[in-house]
């Protein structure tokens, strides 16, 4: 059997975050040194992912050809003040965020669901009794 292609695997970055990545297009070393580690990482953030200070420090010790725990204190610092300074300049917001913003501008709620719809337009949600109460005579 023949063993899987590692010649494109990112060092440092296991399963979970190498999904993560394939996401957001950074899908090879060469993916990862062009845009950087700290622009990889606010992609992974900014898709909904919630990853930890470790995948930063891994995508640079990749970059860098080491074991992300082997960087300097100094180096994730750094890492550390130019992820924040990449969140102030375009913060993320969570999809609650981005509702209450659209409702305080007056904007238009988002579309609902298809199935939301259908179940309204079926009659699904609707009162069985028409809004009147029914009594029953015995």
């Amino acid at each position: 059997m023949a063993g899987k292609d590692d010649s494109n695997k990112i060092r440092n970055v296991g399963p979970k975050s190498a999904a993560w990545l394939r996401q957001v297009g950074v899908r090879t070393q060469e993916d990862l040194t062009r845009i950087g580690p700290v622009e990889a990482f606010m992609k992974v953030k900014r898709a909904g992912f919630r990853p930890s200070l470790n995948l930063l420090y891994a995508l640079a010790g990749a970059i860098e050809d080491c074991h992300w725990a082997d960087l300097p204190d100094e180096r994730k610092a750094a890492l550390v003040e130019a992820a924040g300074s990449a969140e102030a300049a375009n913060p993320i917001k969570t999809r609650w965020q981005k509702q209450s913003e659209r409702s305080e501008r007056g904007a238009p709620p988002a579309p609902a669901r298809e199935e939301e719809s259908a179940a309204v337009a079926d009659g699904f949600l609707d009162d069985p009794d028409g809004g009147h109460e029914t009594t029953h005579e015995e």
